[in-house]
């Protein structure tokens, strides 16, 4: 009897023995299989993407953009911070058409525009023929501030200009200028596919902004836009040291390609 149950106890023993290396072996099988492999950094959520967007330079993300698309995505020199300013954020896009009018609520789906905004939205607006008009001032800035927008660029211009770099809110514009666009300006709408300073701009593309300007990355090209923008920036920032070092940029731009 005694026999028969030792028999038993070390059948059961050798079961679960082989049972738990199956169960190990096939847990080793998925940790190593190539299809759950992460092999990107890149992140994919928003939070996540703008964060790394605000990790690397303008320059390489204009660059990685005519790779990516063949085409300029960069807005002119005329785009300038009203103070040194750098930013990533989602497009909120805004229009105001030119119109001479006495109506009140003329401008009040750009107010409810603002209201609507997210954080890490970018006040994206054009005004037609608004260079020497103030797309937007402190009261706007301020809204947008209190809602955690990332930032604004405005294809026209901008006004209190020193009450926006005391709250800290940066504005890309045209120029500065103390005009408005009360009784001049339509809005025209939001969220609507817009060219601003020449570069089209859909709403939830990415703005990203820093001392050399503005670009647009287009939503569906972010991931692959970003990963290349950082590898431009790494090989750059390597070749600075190599510079210095050997004296050469001949010999950099022949290490790392990059130029």
């Amino acid at each position: 009897m005694f026999t028969s149950v030792r028999s038993l106890l070390k059948k059961q023993f050798t079961l679960s023995l082989l049972l738990l290396l199956a169960a190990s072996a096939g847990l080793l099988i998925f940790a190593f299989h190539p299809l759950t492999a992460q092999t990107t950094d890149v992140p994919k959520d928003d939070g996540s993407l703008l964060e790394a967007y605000r990790h690397v330079e303008i320059a390489s993300v204009s660059d990685a953009l005519e790779q990516v698309t063949g085409k300029k995505m960069y807005m002119s020199h005329r785009m300038r911070p009203i103070f040194p300013s750098k930013f990533a954020g989602i497009a909120l896009t805004v229009r105001l058409k030119e119109e001479e009018n006495n109506d009140p609520a003329a401008l009040n789906g750009m107010l409810s525009a603002i209201d609507a905004g997210q954080k890490n939205s970018v006040w994206v607006m054009v005004v037609d023929n608004g260079a020497d008009i103030a797309g937007m001032g402190g009261l706007m800035g301020t809204a947008m501030s209190a809602r955690n927008y990332a930032g604004a660029v405005i294809d026209g211009g901008v006004r209190d200009v020193a009450y926006l770099q005391k709250i800290g809110f940066p504005v890309f514009a045209l120029g500065i200028v103390p005009s408005t666009s009360v009784h001049h300006y339509r809005f025209a709408g939001a969220n609507v596919p817009v060219v601003c300073d020449g570069v089209s701009v859909n709403p939830g593309d990415i703005i990203v902004a820093d001392a050399d300007g503005v670009a647009v990355v287009p939503r569906a090209l972010a991931e692959k836009t970003l990963a290349l923008a950082q590898e431009l920036d790494y090989k750059e920032h390597s070749m600075y040291a190599i510079i210095e070092k050997a004296k050469s940029i001949v010999e950099a731009v022949k290490q790392f390609g990059r130029l």
